[in-house]
């Protein structure tokens, strides 16, 4: 059975780069002009281009396990244009819309494009678009194994971090969200001669539940030590200590729950075009 799970953490940027708005005053909804700055300097544009290259590798594999690799170019195009940047970004700014009502964006753009702001952002996107090597990404996770060894101070932290932003929790939400939107897909597009039964496709998914929630704590440590490691402890404390307010909480989960609408229609639409494929090799 594929797993499709969108890699953890495209949402840490949101997550992180909101740090100045614990306390604002409501008003009745972002501004187009201001929502398009906003994400301008969340670069959002840029995380959409990684997203991308993620989502060729997720196509690849389906591809792979589910019609031996048959898709061709026609899959890959298939695949680009689920992906396609500019409608991940578009159908972001749709969702940021409807769940960051109230606050004030002007804050929020002084914070983007101050120093820290700038430098946060820029660390978390260098690091995520590096991680794309398998290299990289081993070598991250050897560095964690490192720390660990070592009991290296900076994993308490890290490990706060996760924990007052609920990381691995909503990433594993997302996750089974997202396989069980993929599998949905399958059903809809004709991929089974007998479908089946949605708690037979629930039971399935579940079950990898805990591996999934395994890979996602331990990509996230990984991730965060090397997109962190410059960042001073003040600077991560910062961020711990705006998480734990509820403004800090309210915003956390209204982002989370933005990327979450956009990863589930990529993966039914994904489920929903392997269908097609697969009902042409069943023929």
């Amino acid at each position: 059975m594929v797993r499709f799970n969108p890699k953890p953490l495209l949402y840490i940027l949101f997550c992180l780069a909101f740090a100045a708005l614990a306390a604002v005053p409501v008003r009745a909804g972002p501004a187009p002009s201001k929502l398009a700055e906003l994400a301008d300097g969340l670069r959002l544009a840029e995380m959409s281009e990684i997203m991308a290259l993620e989502g060729a590798d997720y196509g690849a594999e389906i591809e792979r396990e589910m019609f031996l690799g048959r898709g061709g170019v026609r899959w890959a195009d298939t695949v680009a244009d689920i992906y396609s940047p500019d409608r991940v970004t578009d159908a972001l700014r749709v969702e940021m819309a409807k769940m960051l009502d109230g606050p004030d964006l002007d804050l929020a753009l002084d914070y983007l494009t101050s120093d820290i702001g700038t430098q946060m952002v820029t660390l978390e996107l260098t690091a995520r678009r590096a991680m794309l090597d398998k290299a990289v990404d081993d070598a991250a996770r050897q560095r964690l194994m490192e720390m660990r060894e070592n009991d290296d101070a900076r994993l308490a932290l890290l490990s706060e971090f996760i924990a007052a932003n609920g990381l691995v929790e909503q990433n594993v939400a997302s996750g089974l969200n997202a396989q069980f939107a993929f599998y949905r897909g399958l059903v809809q597009g004709g991929a089974f001669e007998r479908p089946p039964p949605e708690p037979e496709i629930l039971a399935q998914i579940w079950e990898g539940e805990p591996e999934l929630r395994a890979e996602t704590n331990d990509w996230l440590m990984s991730y965060l030590a090397m997109a962190y490691a410059p960042a001073s402890d003040d600077e991560l404390q910062a961020y711990i200590d705006f998480s734990t307010t509820p403004a800090g909480q309210r915003l956390n989960n209204a982002l989370f729950n933005g990327f979450d609408v956009v990863f589930s229609r990529i993966s039914l639409d994904l489920g929903l075009a392997a269908a097609q494929f697969i009902a042409v090799q069943d023929i």
